[in-house]
């Protein structure tokens, strides 16, 4: 049996730090992607749609938060893959439909409401379609269409915003005199 650790540290400008997965070989995932390679992400909706709810991380575990940021759509509009990955969950949850891809740099989105055009174990690349937005999310404010686009490394959740802007090479300089 394999154990797999994780460890997140919330680093500079509260991006998601180093995720170390220990097995038979340790290898460490920054979240720009392991061994230099670059995971690109995107928004999951065509054009510029507007933030109706913003991420608002939970003090605990189980505590009230928000766990991703809702974009304003309307019903039918086609869902994107915000990277390439693998498709972990396709189905329904408590009523409502739900994707969930698995990235190469260890992160998992989360998009819901979705009727779902892609199954579970599928490859995708980044803005290929994975469903259409089916339903009104509960946190929708004001009440109407909106996708919920949710990321998390192991069971952490962060602003998937946060994942459209790479920070690039990162020089720490000494501090002058």
């Amino acid at each position: 049996m394999r154990v797999v650790a994780c460890v997140l540290v919330f680093g500079l400008f509260g991006l998601p730090g180093v995720h170390v997965r220990a097995g038979s070989s340790s290898r460490v995932t920054t979240a720009r992607g392991p061994s230099r390679s670059v995971t690109l992400y995107r928004l999951p909706l065509s054009g510029s749609p507007r933030v109706v709810r913003p991420f608002a991380a939970p003090l605990t575990a189980y505590g009230p938060g928000h766990r991703g940021v809702d974009l304003a759509s309307t019903s039918g509009q086609t869902v994107l893959a915000a990277a390439a990955g693998t498709v972990t969950f396709a189905g329904t949850v408590a009523g409502r439909g739900g994707v969930v891809i698995a990235h190469r740099d260890g992160v998992r989105t989360e998009y819901e409401p979705v009727s779902a055009s892609v199954s579970v174990g599928a490859k995708v690349v980044g803005a290929e379609p994975i469903g259409v937005v089916r339903g009104v999310h509960a946190g929708c404010a004001p009440p109407g269409s909106c996708l919920h686009w949710g990321a998390r490394r192991c069971s952490v959740y962060f602003d998937p915003l946060t994942l459209l802007e790479p920070l690039g090479v990162v020089r720490l300089l000494p501090l002058a005199g």
